[in-house]
């Protein structure tokens, strides 16, 4: 009987991977990744995902690797698993971490494949935290702050978290990125964050659908005066949300089948 590392097989630059391979990465916290959804082997986005790759690259190591090896590496794990799985692609320098040497030599692209998602069916209820994450706009691995006030909002009665930054600003949720409506246009909150894959497509094809949208910087008082609130991310153009802190949104429907009427205008292509 098949296992599900069998039907979903990791490659590390483009060979199979062993425990030999995978011990240096167990308590690794100095590298980032993109996080892709596949369905019948193709892939929303890609554009977006290979820039989010290439810009963390040139961030975190000064370096990127070309856009077609990339690409082959994505590719060998589609046509590696199943039509429908997740994908995380991870860049790290071998070199490994706390010395200068990872400044320098090859990148390594650690692929692994899982079963596909389409995220948990909502509505959900968001804490309030006040919390910053370090290099917000870069998707890393290593934060511990994700899991710590997820877990503290479901002790407080709550399913996630969202972040509040210090000058009273919403900016995203733990492994989300927030969005907004006035019952006219979609608000993106205006704050350091990450512009994830999935608000990205989201964004244009809204543009191209002639949905107004607009950035705002999105306090607790300007919660009251919004019709409607959602979370997204690789899984899911929109969760409804149904309360932030105390702060109860109505059931914006039309809000929602905006947004996965806007992913669905998204082409989906293969590698």
């Amino acid at each position: 009987m098949p296992t599900e590392t069998s039907l979903f097989p990791a490659a590390l630059d483009g060979r199979a991977v062993d425990a030999a391979d995978l011990s240096p990465l167990a308590f690794a916290g100095f590298a980032h990744f993109t996080a892709i959804q596949v369905r019948d082997r193709k892939i929303r986005g890609l554009d977006l995902h290979l820039k989010r790759l290439h810009n963390a690259s040139l961030d975190f190591f000064g370096r990127a690797l070309p856009e077609d090896l990339l690409r082959s590496r994505i590719r060998q794990a589609v046509n590696a698993g199943p039509p429908d799985q997740s994908l995380a692609v991870t860049i790290f320098s071998p070199k490994g971490e706390f010395t200068a040497d990872s400044m320098q030599g090859d990148l390594s692209v650690l692929v692994r494949g899982g079963p596909p998602s389409n995220g948990p069916k909502g509505p959900l209820r968001l804490a309030v935290v006040e919390h910053e994450r370090p290099h917000a706009t870069i998707k890393h691995v290593g934060e511990s702050g994700k899991t710590y006030y997820l877990h503290q909002a479901i002790r407080a009665g709550f399913d996630d978290a969202a972040f509040i930054n210090r000058q009273g600003r919403l900016s995203e949720a733990s492994i989300w990125n927030l969005v907004f409506w006035d019952g006219e246009a979609v608000i993106w909150p205006k704050a350091e964050m990450l512009t994830g894959t999935m608000m990205g497509t989201v964004q244009r094809q809204l543009e191209r659908l002639g949905v107004p949208q607009r950035q705002e910087e999105i306090t607790l008082e300007r919660l009251e005066t919004l019709s409607g609130a959602a979370v997204m991310n690789s899984w899911t153009p929109g969760i409804a949300v149904s309360a932030i802190g105390s702060m109860a949104f109505p059931d914006a429907r039309a809000f929602m089948d905006l947004l996965h009427r806007a992913h669905a205008a998204e082409p989906a292509e293969h590698v």
